[in-house]
């Protein structure tokens, strides 16, 4: 993996299973980027309930920043659902990619 990745993923998490995010204690991030994130967001949910596509999701925990790649089925203005009823704070969220 190049040094360029490799500085990737750590500034954006490690990568988990969604089965492992209700193990976890999800916090707010340090900075609000519920604003900014909000057309990520619908898009996000567009791609996966259009198109079945997965987005990169990168949420803050009280173990560091972690990173899913998943399918959003759901947004609300205080959580968003993954699949099997799974949901994460939109204050905890850094960024979405897709």
């Amino acid at each position: 993996m190049s040094l360029a990745k490799n500085i990737y993923f750590i500034l954006n998490g490690s990568l988990i299973g969604k089965e492992e995010i209700p193990a976890l204690k999800i916090i707010p991030a340090s900075e609000d980027h519920t604003k900014e994130l909000n057309n990520k967001l619908r898009g996000a949910m567009r791609l996966g309930n259009e198109f079945k596509s997965k987005a990169s999701i990168i949420f803050q925990t009280d173990q560091g920043v972690k990173r899913v790649e998943t399918t959003v089925w759901a947004v609300t203005e205080h959580f968003i659902q993954l699949k099997n009823g799974v949901v994460i704070p939109v204050k905890s969220l850094i960024d979405i990619e897709y």
